[in-house]
């Protein structure tokens, strides 16, 4: 079992979390024109990357925050949790 460290709960078992994707990814700015294709890109265009990443995952069975996980995506070894509004380093 995966064990992942909430910077809200403390460490719980993986059952307790969603998979939200890609922590780099930047959504196109609000208020702003944004063209078919650089929509399309941003939607459906995601690259699976190999080894160290920095992902978001959602604890939906506690207390519902999102949060940024770095994480090797070969060996699933976590290397740090934090909020949002926190760097990962």
């Amino acid at each position: 079992m995966l064990n992942i460290k909430c910077p809200y709960c403390g460490m719980r078992g993986h059952k307790e979390f969603a998979y939200g994707g890609d922590g780099t990814v930047k959504r196109p700015e609000l208020n702003q024109e944004v063209s078919d294709e650089k929509w399309n890109e941003f939607v459906y265009l995601r690259k699976s990357p190999r080894g160290k990443h920095i992902e978001l995952w959602h604890h939906i069975a506690g207390c519902r925050q999102w949060f940024k996980v770095h994480r090797d995506t070969v060996t699933h070894e976590i290397f740090q949790t934090a909020k949002m509004n926190e760097e990962i380093k």
